[in-house]
């Protein structure tokens, strides 16, 4: 086994707070990641070292480093940063906070650091920008969501805002490297790892450096035992297998695995669409799981084999009530049927572009036939509803108008090219006429 770092017994004193926070970067350069932004020249960068700070919104996956270069900020312009989370925080916090101003807490002015902005309501919003418009308050706010979609406009147009972009391998492995060494150092021990299982912790990571940093500290706490903390191969693996899923159901990953999902089911892929569905399950996330699948089933199946629906209904149910880990079997089934059905989506296209026109306000009155006509008045200048019982004729049909005058002639829906749907064709040409 290859010793990547055999520090002394001379570091410094033991490391008494977590590790991702120990080794957070006090300065732009120790930053990981994030060049497009932080790199000599660049906005964010030049932001930073003016040292006059504008309203700004993060956004990206967790364990990138928002939280990270917010601290830098406030070190760089030497305002005390004061920490809320909007899951939790409320209005009275932030005016909690504006009561400092005048106090030695905010002697350059109050910096501060709305972490998951999104779960902060419109009426809670406008009260922030309140604050920030009268210049109590320079705002930080981080956020997993995209804030176009979740942070009201007012704040949007007195912000800039910057993505964080998710880690490279790369980033993480110096990351892992680096907190290696200070581990070492701090222990006054000798930490023995090769580099291939750092390179399988980054891999594992997916991004998130946080997760890296956690899972390394657990694997030096499990392996120390004396003098040495000898991590071997067995080890890492058990607990990369322990902790395998890197999947934030409140953030970015959320929706990338559910959309992997289900556009693996559309694209026939059935094992593509297994190793999704174990994501999610993994995770816990029966719940996701079992609504796209059903949404899958009608919108990228449909017509092409409409029995399936009831049958994918049916596994849903299964696997709600059992719940899991048997709910794998039934889901697992319905997944695999749905991946390698027919695919037709005729249905989808036809709802879509009639819920158009409608929004559009095209269309008009319903015709007087089908109207729900119990009787007419003595002034009607029609007199009796006209409307054609299908079943009276012959297959059961006869033609009428149905849609309004303004769309009459409008077709929404075109049959799909798969058996079930041309069969359908053939038997409606023929009975038509057409």
């Amino acid at each position: 086994m290859k010793k990547l770092y055999n520090i002394g017994k001379n570091g410094s004193e033991k490391m008494r707070t977590p590790l991702a926070d120990a080794l957070r970067p006090k300065d732009i350069s120790e930053v990981a990641g994030q060049r497009h932004i932080l790199s000599e020249g660049k906005i964010l960068r030049r932001i930073i070292e003016s040292g006059d700070i504008p309203n700004l919104i993060f956004y990206g996956p967790s364990g990138v480093g928002k939280t990270t270069v917010a601290n830098i900020i406030a070190a760089t312009c030497g305002k005390k940063l004061h920490y809320l989370n909007a899951t939790t925080a409320s209005t009275a916090d932030i005016k909690e906070i504006v009561a400092t101003i005048g106090t030695i807490d905010a002697t350059n002015g109050i910096l501060l650091y709305l972490d998951e902005i999104q779960y902060f309501n419109k009426k809670q919003q406008q009260i922030l920008l309140s604050y920030i418009e009268n210049g109590d308050i320079t705002l930080i706010a981080s956020t997993t969501e995209n804030p176009y979609f979740y942070v009201y406009n007012a704040i949007l147009s007195r912000s800039t805002v910057f993505e964080f972009k998710t880690l490279s391998k790369n980033d993480i492995v110096w990351l892992l490297n680096r907190a290696i060494r200070v581990l070492a150092s701090e222990k006054q021990k000798e930490i023995v790892i090769l580099e291939s299982s750092v390179e399988k912790i980054a891999a594992s990571s997916n991004g998130d450096a946080r997760k890296a940093l956690n899972t390394l500290e657990l694997c030096i706490v499990t392996a120390e035992n004396g003098e040495n903390i000898d991590i071997d191969e067995v080890l890492v693996e058990e607990i990369l297998a322990a902790n395998a899923v890197r999947y934030d159901r409140d953030g970015d990953q959320h929706y990338d695995v559910i959309s992997a999902y289900q556009k693996s089911m559309r694209g026939s892929d059935p094992n593509a669409a297994i190793y999704y569905l174990g994501r999610l399950l993994a995770a816990g996330d029966l719940p996701s799981a079992c609504r796209r699948l059903l949404v899958c089933a009608n919108e990228d199946v449909g017509l092409a084999y409409p029995q399936i629906i009831p049958i994918v209904k049916a596994a849903v149910d299964t696997a709600m009530m059992v719940g899991l880990p048997e709910a794998r079997l039934p889901l697992a089934n319905a997944v695999i049927l749905v991946a390698t059905a027919p695919k037709s989506n005729s249905a989808h296209d036809a709802i879509n572009a009639a819920m158009m026109d409608i929004e559009r306000g095209i269309g008009g009155d319903i015709p007087r036939h089908l109207q729900n006509k119990h009787f007419d008045g003595e002034g009607a200048e029609i007199k009796g509803q006209h409307y054609l019982y299908p079943h009276s004729y012959k297959n059961h049909y006869v033609n009428q108008q149905y849609l309004p005058d303004d769309i009459k002639n409008k077709k929404y829906y075109r049959f799909g090219d798969n058996k079930v749907e041309r069969l359908c064709k053939e038997y409606w040409d023929k009975i038509k006429g057409e």
